[in-house]
Protein backbone atom coordinates (compact mmCIF):
# COMPACT_ATOMS: atom_id res chain seq x y z
CA UNK A 1 0.00 0.00 0.00
CA UNK A 2 1.31 3.49 -0.88
CA UNK A 3 2.23 5.90 1.62
CA UNK A 4 0.25 8.98 1.43
CA UNK A 5 2.79 11.10 3.02
CA UNK A 6 5.88 9.80 0.71
CA UNK A 7 6.98 12.13 -1.68
CA UNK A 8 6.84 11.12 -5.45
CA UNK A 9 10.18 10.53 -7.14
CA UNK A 10 10.65 11.37 -10.61
CA UNK A 11 12.91 9.68 -12.95
CA UNK A 12 14.15 11.15 -15.75
CA UNK A 13 15.28 8.31 -18.30
CA UNK A 14 17.68 9.01 -21.29
CA UNK A 15 17.66 8.39 -25.36
CA UNK A 16 14.39 9.42 -26.56
CA UNK A 17 15.50 9.01 -30.36
CA UNK A 18 17.72 6.44 -29.85
CA UNK A 19 15.76 3.83 -27.67
CA UNK A 20 11.60 4.65 -29.56
CA UNK A 21 11.25 0.86 -30.17
CA UNK A 22 12.67 -0.08 -26.07
CA UNK A 23 9.88 2.42 -25.13
CA UNK A 24 7.77 1.49 -27.33
CA UNK A 25 7.76 -2.07 -25.26
CA UNK A 26 8.64 0.00 -21.92
CA UNK A 27 5.96 2.26 -21.64
CA UNK A 28 2.71 0.41 -21.79
CA UNK A 29 4.56 -1.92 -19.51
CA UNK A 30 5.07 0.54 -17.16
CA UNK A 31 1.51 2.00 -17.02
CA UNK A 32 -0.08 -1.68 -17.01
CA UNK A 33 1.95 -3.10 -14.79
CA UNK A 34 2.13 -0.55 -11.85
CA UNK A 35 2.39 -3.45 -9.54
CA UNK A 36 5.98 -4.09 -10.67
CA UNK A 37 7.28 -0.98 -10.14
CA UNK A 38 7.80 0.86 -6.70
CA UNK A 39 4.74 2.65 -5.91
CA UNK A 40 6.82 6.13 -4.84
CA UNK A 41 8.42 6.54 -8.56
CA UNK A 42 7.00 7.83 -11.60
CA UNK A 43 8.41 8.58 -15.20
CA UNK A 44 8.84 12.64 -15.10
CA UNK A 45 10.28 12.63 -18.42
CA UNK A 46 12.38 11.25 -21.84
CA UNK A 47 15.17 12.90 -23.12
CA UNK A 48 17.15 13.12 -25.78
CA UNK A 49 18.23 14.47 -29.33
CA UNK A 50 18.85 13.11 -32.71
CA UNK A 51 22.52 12.10 -33.24
CA UNK A 52 22.71 14.66 -36.50
CA UNK A 53 21.54 17.64 -34.02
CA UNK A 54 23.83 20.13 -33.90
CA UNK A 55 22.43 21.81 -30.64
CA UNK A 56 22.98 18.55 -29.17
CA UNK A 57 25.50 17.59 -26.91
CA UNK A 58 26.58 13.78 -26.57
CA UNK A 59 26.22 11.85 -29.89
CA UNK A 60 27.63 11.29 -33.52
CA UNK A 61 26.41 10.15 -36.65
CA UNK A 62 23.01 9.59 -38.42
CA UNK A 63 20.26 7.65 -37.79
CA UNK A 64 16.93 7.38 -38.78
CA UNK A 65 13.92 8.54 -36.47
CA UNK A 66 10.68 9.81 -37.10
CA UNK A 67 10.35 12.46 -34.63
CA UNK A 68 6.43 12.62 -34.66
CA UNK A 69 6.65 9.17 -33.67
CA UNK A 70 8.23 10.13 -31.29
CA UNK A 71 6.22 12.56 -29.75
CA UNK A 72 3.21 10.91 -30.56
CA UNK A 73 4.46 7.92 -28.00
CA UNK A 74 5.11 10.09 -25.20
CA UNK A 75 2.16 11.90 -25.27
CA UNK A 76 0.01 9.15 -25.47
CA UNK A 77 0.97 8.58 -21.84
CA UNK A 78 1.03 11.68 -20.83
CA UNK A 79 5.13 12.24 -20.45
CA UNK A 80 7.26 15.29 -20.74
CA UNK A 81 9.71 15.31 -23.66
CA UNK A 82 13.37 16.82 -23.37
CA UNK A 83 15.37 17.77 -26.54
CA UNK A 84 19.11 17.63 -25.55
CA UNK A 85 20.47 20.82 -26.72
CA UNK A 86 23.36 21.17 -24.38
CA UNK A 87 26.24 21.87 -27.12
CA UNK A 88 28.28 24.58 -25.59
CA UNK A 89 30.04 26.54 -28.02
CA UNK A 90 26.85 27.51 -30.46
CA UNK A 91 27.58 30.75 -32.20
CA UNK A 92 24.75 32.90 -33.75
CA UNK A 93 25.27 31.42 -37.22
CA UNK A 94 24.23 28.10 -35.68
CA UNK A 95 20.98 29.53 -34.40
CA UNK A 96 19.18 29.05 -38.02
CA UNK A 97 20.06 25.32 -38.64
CA UNK A 98 16.99 23.98 -39.96
CA UNK A 99 16.86 20.57 -38.70
CA UNK A 100 16.96 21.85 -34.91
CA UNK A 101 14.51 24.39 -35.56
CA UNK A 102 12.11 21.92 -37.21
CA UNK A 103 12.17 19.31 -34.08
CA UNK A 104 11.65 22.49 -31.81
CA UNK A 105 8.34 23.25 -34.26
CA UNK A 106 7.47 19.48 -33.87
CA UNK A 107 7.68 19.07 -29.85
CA UNK A 108 6.58 22.80 -29.40
CA UNK A 109 3.22 22.26 -30.77
CA UNK A 110 0.38 22.40 -28.75
CA UNK A 111 0.36 19.50 -25.96
CA UNK A 112 -1.68 18.54 -22.69
CA UNK A 113 2.24 18.05 -21.07
CA UNK A 114 4.38 20.71 -21.44
CA UNK A 115 7.82 19.56 -23.12
CA UNK A 116 10.90 21.48 -22.21
CA UNK A 117 15.15 21.67 -23.42
CA UNK A 118 17.99 20.72 -21.62
CA UNK A 119 20.82 23.70 -22.45
CA UNK A 120 23.84 25.18 -22.27
CA UNK A 121 23.91 28.18 -24.07
CA UNK A 122 22.46 31.26 -22.98
CA UNK A 123 22.60 33.11 -27.11
CA UNK A 124 20.56 29.25 -27.48
CA UNK A 125 18.67 29.86 -24.56
CA UNK A 126 16.81 33.68 -25.82
CA UNK A 127 16.46 32.81 -29.39
CA UNK A 128 14.41 29.44 -28.15
CA UNK A 129 12.49 31.57 -25.49
CA UNK A 130 11.16 34.16 -28.60
CA UNK A 131 10.81 31.54 -31.07
CA UNK A 132 9.53 28.80 -29.39
CA UNK A 133 7.92 29.87 -26.04
CA UNK A 134 6.09 26.46 -25.49
CA UNK A 135 8.79 25.08 -24.11
CA UNK A 136 10.62 24.53 -19.84
CA UNK A 137 14.25 24.65 -19.85
CA UNK A 138 16.66 22.24 -17.77
CA UNK A 139 19.88 23.87 -17.06
CA UNK A 140 22.16 21.02 -18.12
CA UNK A 141 24.57 19.26 -15.90
CA UNK A 142 27.45 19.71 -18.77
CA UNK A 143 28.04 23.63 -17.43
CA UNK A 144 30.14 21.29 -14.84
CA UNK A 145 28.98 23.87 -11.71
CA UNK A 146 31.40 22.21 -8.68
CA UNK A 147 30.94 24.99 -6.46
CA UNK A 148 28.02 25.31 -4.14
CA UNK A 149 27.41 29.10 -4.72
CA UNK A 150 27.45 28.51 -8.50
CA UNK A 151 24.82 26.13 -8.53
CA UNK A 152 22.87 28.02 -6.01
CA UNK A 153 23.03 30.95 -8.31
CA UNK A 154 21.53 28.56 -11.11
CA UNK A 155 19.03 27.51 -9.16
CA UNK A 156 17.57 31.57 -8.66
CA UNK A 157 17.71 31.91 -12.39
CA UNK A 158 13.63 32.31 -13.16
CA UNK A 159 14.88 30.71 -16.93
CA UNK A 160 15.35 27.45 -15.54
CA UNK A 161 12.70 24.65 -14.31
CA UNK A 162 14.84 22.62 -13.26
CA UNK A 163 18.68 22.62 -12.51
CA UNK A 164 21.03 19.34 -12.82
CA UNK A 165 24.48 19.73 -10.81
CA UNK A 166 27.68 18.40 -11.45
CA UNK A 167 27.52 14.94 -9.69
CA UNK A 168 30.02 15.90 -7.38
CA UNK A 169 27.20 17.96 -5.43
CA UNK A 170 25.20 15.22 -4.56
CA UNK A 171 26.69 14.25 -1.58
CA UNK A 172 26.84 18.12 0.01
CA UNK A 173 24.02 17.20 1.76
CA UNK A 174 24.57 20.06 4.53
CA UNK A 175 24.23 22.69 2.50
CA UNK A 176 21.65 21.15 0.00
CA UNK A 177 19.37 20.74 3.30
CA UNK A 178 19.04 24.51 3.79
CA UNK A 179 17.34 25.08 0.39
CA UNK A 180 13.72 26.27 0.11
CA UNK A 181 11.11 23.35 -0.92
CA UNK A 182 10.85 25.80 -4.25
CA UNK A 183 14.47 25.49 -4.70
CA UNK A 184 14.95 21.98 -4.07
CA UNK A 185 11.90 20.85 -6.33
CA UNK A 186 14.57 22.47 -9.06
CA UNK A 187 17.14 20.17 -8.57
CA UNK A 188 17.27 17.35 -10.66
CA UNK A 189 20.10 14.84 -9.29
CA UNK A 190 22.53 12.86 -11.93
CA UNK A 191 22.12 9.24 -9.76
CA UNK A 192 24.58 6.84 -12.25
CA UNK A 193 27.59 8.85 -12.96
CA UNK A 194 30.52 6.87 -13.70
CA UNK A 195 33.20 9.52 -14.05
CA UNK A 196 36.13 9.50 -11.60
CA UNK A 197 35.22 12.07 -8.90
CA UNK A 198 38.83 13.95 -8.81
CA UNK A 199 38.44 14.72 -12.75
CA UNK A 200 39.62 17.66 -13.51
CA UNK A 201 38.96 17.34 -17.10
CA UNK A 202 35.23 17.19 -17.76
CA UNK A 203 34.84 20.01 -18.98
CA UNK A 204 37.06 20.15 -21.51
CA UNK A 205 35.49 16.33 -22.48
CA UNK A 206 32.26 18.04 -22.72
CA UNK A 207 33.37 20.65 -25.41
CA UNK A 208 35.51 18.32 -27.41
CA UNK A 209 31.89 16.88 -27.77
CA UNK A 210 30.80 19.83 -28.72
CA UNK A 211 33.21 20.35 -31.45
CA UNK A 212 32.88 17.40 -32.95
CA UNK A 213 29.49 17.70 -33.67
CA UNK A 214 29.62 20.77 -34.63
CA UNK A 215 31.71 19.17 -37.53
CA UNK A 216 35.08 21.40 -36.08
CA UNK A 217 38.55 19.62 -36.85
CA UNK A 218 39.70 18.25 -33.07
CA UNK A 219 41.93 15.95 -31.56
CA UNK A 220 39.19 12.86 -29.89
CA UNK A 221 39.26 13.43 -26.11
CA UNK A 222 40.94 10.78 -23.95
CA UNK A 223 40.11 10.12 -20.74
CA UNK A 224 43.12 10.19 -18.52
CA UNK A 225 41.35 8.69 -15.25
CA UNK A 226 41.44 5.66 -13.61
CA UNK A 227 40.07 3.00 -15.81
CA UNK A 228 38.38 5.34 -18.04
CA UNK A 229 39.48 3.59 -21.04
CA UNK A 230 36.94 0.67 -19.78
CA UNK A 231 33.71 3.07 -20.79
CA UNK A 232 30.68 3.32 -18.83
CA UNK A 233 29.62 0.58 -16.65
CA UNK A 234 26.92 0.59 -14.47
CA UNK A 235 28.86 -1.52 -11.48
CA UNK A 236 31.71 0.96 -11.72
CA UNK A 237 29.22 3.82 -11.11
CA UNK A 238 27.69 2.06 -8.08
CA UNK A 239 30.95 2.26 -6.48
CA UNK A 240 31.42 6.37 -7.16
CA UNK A 241 30.99 7.97 -4.02
CA UNK A 242 28.70 10.08 -5.21
CA UNK A 243 25.92 7.43 -6.73
CA UNK A 244 22.72 7.82 -5.24
CA UNK A 245 21.32 4.21 -4.50
CA UNK A 246 17.38 3.31 -4.39
CA UNK A 247 18.06 3.51 -0.31
CA UNK A 248 19.50 6.77 -0.62
CA UNK A 249 16.52 8.26 -2.53
CA UNK A 250 13.76 6.52 -0.22
CA UNK A 251 15.54 7.30 3.52
CA UNK A 252 17.51 10.40 2.15
CA UNK A 253 16.37 12.25 -0.49
CA UNK A 254 12.96 12.39 -0.69
CA UNK A 255 12.41 12.79 3.21
CA UNK A 256 14.81 16.14 2.60
CA UNK A 257 12.25 16.93 0.00
CA UNK A 258 14.26 16.21 -3.43
CA UNK A 259 12.38 14.56 -6.35
CA UNK A 260 14.07 14.65 -9.19
CA UNK A 261 16.54 12.66 -10.32
CA UNK A 262 18.41 11.72 -14.02
CA UNK A 263 19.49 8.30 -15.33
CA UNK A 264 22.12 8.62 -17.51
CA UNK A 265 22.34 6.36 -20.44
CA UNK A 266 22.48 8.28 -23.90
CA UNK A 267 24.81 6.45 -25.83
CA UNK A 268 24.70 2.87 -24.24
CA UNK A 269 23.09 -0.44 -25.47
CA UNK A 270 19.22 -0.43 -24.23
CA UNK A 271 20.21 -3.59 -22.21
CA UNK A 272 22.26 -1.76 -19.88
CA UNK A 273 19.98 1.35 -19.97
CA UNK A 274 17.46 -1.11 -18.88
CA UNK A 275 19.63 -2.53 -16.54
CA UNK A 276 19.11 1.31 -14.61
CA UNK A 277 15.50 1.34 -14.87
CA UNK A 278 15.47 -2.34 -13.29
CA UNK A 279 17.29 -0.99 -10.35
CA UNK A 280 15.64 2.08 -9.91
CA UNK A 281 11.89 1.72 -10.64
CA UNK A 282 11.03 -1.88 -10.45
CA UNK A 283 10.16 -4.03 -7.03
CA UNK A 284 13.07 -6.83 -7.03
CA UNK A 285 10.73 -9.49 -7.23
CA UNK A 286 9.18 -8.00 -10.10
CA UNK A 287 12.42 -7.51 -12.42
CA UNK A 288 12.32 -11.01 -14.02
CA UNK A 289 9.18 -10.15 -15.21
CA UNK A 290 10.30 -6.89 -16.88
CA UNK A 291 13.19 -8.29 -18.11
CA UNK A 292 11.77 -11.15 -19.93
CA UNK A 293 8.65 -8.64 -21.51
CA UNK A 294 11.53 -6.65 -22.90
CA UNK A 295 13.97 -9.34 -23.97
CA UNK A 296 11.45 -11.43 -25.50
CA UNK A 297 10.29 -8.54 -27.78
CA UNK A 298 12.17 -8.99 -31.16
CA UNK A 299 12.28 -5.44 -32.50
CA UNK A 300 14.98 -4.43 -29.55
CA UNK A 301 18.32 -4.34 -29.98
CA UNK A 302 19.97 -5.34 -26.74
CA UNK A 303 23.41 -4.77 -27.84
Amino acid sequence: MKDNNKKTAHFHLPALFEFYEFYKVFLPLFFNHREYFYDWCDIGSIYGSPADCIWGGGRFGAEEYDAEKVLNLVQKYGISARLTFSNSLLKKEHLSDRKCNRICEIFGKGNEVQNGIIIYSDLLLDYIKEKFPQFYFVSSTTKVLTDFDDFYNEICREDFKFVVPDFRLNRQLEKLKILSEKEKEKVEFLLNECCYIGCKDRKKCYENVSRRILGEECDEFICKAPNGSEGYRFSEAMKNPTFISVKDIEEIYLPQGFTNFKIEGRGLGSAVVLEMILYYMVKPQFQLNVREEIYLDSMLDLF
